[in-house]
């Protein structure tokens, strides 16, 4: 007896851009940084920048081109993916962009999200259907994975059958320049064109796993003051607390990518590789030894964990979907998926937000 066939959202086309402005760590020797309490680091500058490249492995990030926007940067990555899955645009059902400061234009830190990011997009891409639904979502840095999850949920109701799911941020734009995490956060967007497939076997997005923890971890990514006195008035800057971010990642990951799993009734060994969030090298390094660990595994095999951070930095919602728009394409350092790879894809971020799902190559 044949099983009953299911509708599965499948990734048809993928797309990323990369800006090409390159910020090198070196272009921040000069900075004048101030901690939290707004005193001066008397620390060397080229001391500062050796220090953070060997915590977080960050070597440089590409930053959006003056005369660019976070929707832009979206409607590049959405053509990339639309034709690379050669689908006609005027058949699309939704268009979900996860960003989380707007379209912050070179210069200010003035949010700007209406109209929303996705209608934006839409127009730029000169989309002319009515309806093609196009909203924004904003959910930390896992607001992509999230938007995918909320994707699946529409194809597989029947209720469409296609979207356009994209990740773009410019949180550089979003720094105080004396503030040393200034020199985690670049720019960038990644895409994918979902569509349903009816299939007897599992294909596609599979289950997921998500949380949100706000009872003591609500101010771990905010917006809040300058460390320096002399920036303070009506604009707020994104901070975080670097130190507790790093341990609730590193506590909180590995049990829910092992929640992901268990849903899915599998084991690490059927993982082929895990996309996760480019946040920070080490501590995605430590949250991957403690996945192994959970599994008994001492022996952990960096090879399953692509990575981007050293030369791309951390650009948010975009760093999955471009990780595997980079794969997709063989364009990462020799990280291939073929049919039937099982693929985790994970992020955490502002919320504080985590979430997992797994994803079978078509």
């Amino acid at each position: 007896m044949n099983s009953k066939a299911e509708i599965y959202a499948v990734a048809t086309g993928t797309g990323s851009y990369i800006p090409p402005v390159v910020k090198a760590n070196a272009d921040f020797i000069n900075n004048t940084f101030f901690n939290d309490d707004g005193t001066v680091i008397e620390t060397e500058g080229q001391e500062i920048v050796d220090k953070f490249e060997q915590i977080t492995d960050i070597a440089e990030r590409r930053c959006a081109e003056k005369n660019h926007v976070t929707s832009d940067l979206a409607m590049f990555a959405g053509k990339a993916a639309l034709e690379d899955a050669g689908f006609d645009k005027e058949k699309l059902d939704y268009i979900i962009v996860a960003h989380n400061l707007g379209d912050m234009r070179h210069g200010t830190i003035y949010p700007d999200i209406l109209p929303t990011l996705a209608s934006r997009v839409k127009h730029k891409l000169g989309i002319k259907n009515p309806k093609t639904i196009a909203y924004d979502i904003t959910f930390g840095c896992p607001g992509w994975t999230q938007a995918m999850i909320q994707a699946n949920y529409y194809i597989k109701s029947g209720d469409a059958k296609s979207a356009l799911v994209i990740g773009a941020d410019t949180l550089s734009r979003a720094m105080e320049p004396h503030d040393r995490d200034s020199m985690i956060f670049a720019d960038g967007a990644g895409a994918v064109v979902l569509e349903a497939r009816e299939s007897e076997t599992p294909v596609g997005i599979l289950k997921h796993a998500v949380q949100t923890d706000t009872e003591e971890h609500i101010d771990l990514l905010r917006m809040d003051n300058p460390y320096n006195e002399a920036l303070k008035g009506e604009n707020l800057f994104l901070k975080m607390y670097g130190r507790r971010l790093y341990n609730y990642a590193l506590t909180n990951v590995p049990q829910l990518a092992k929640e992901c799993l268990d849903k899915n009734e599998m084991e690490l060994k059927d993982v082929k590789k895990i996309l996760i969030h480019q946040a920070n090298a080490k501590m995605d390094e430590a949250i991957l030894k403690r996945i192994f660990r959970l599994y008994g595994e001492r022996k952990v095999d960096m090879d399953v964990m692509p990575m981007t951070i050293r030369e791309l930095g951390n650009s948010s919602v975009a760093t999955v979907p471009t990780l595997f728009d980079l794969i997709c394409k063989k364009q990462l350092n020799g990280h291939t998926l073929e049919s039937g790879d099982n693929v985790m894809m994970t992020s955490v971020g502002a919320g504080m937000n985590i979430n997992a799902f797994m994803y079978k190559m078509p």
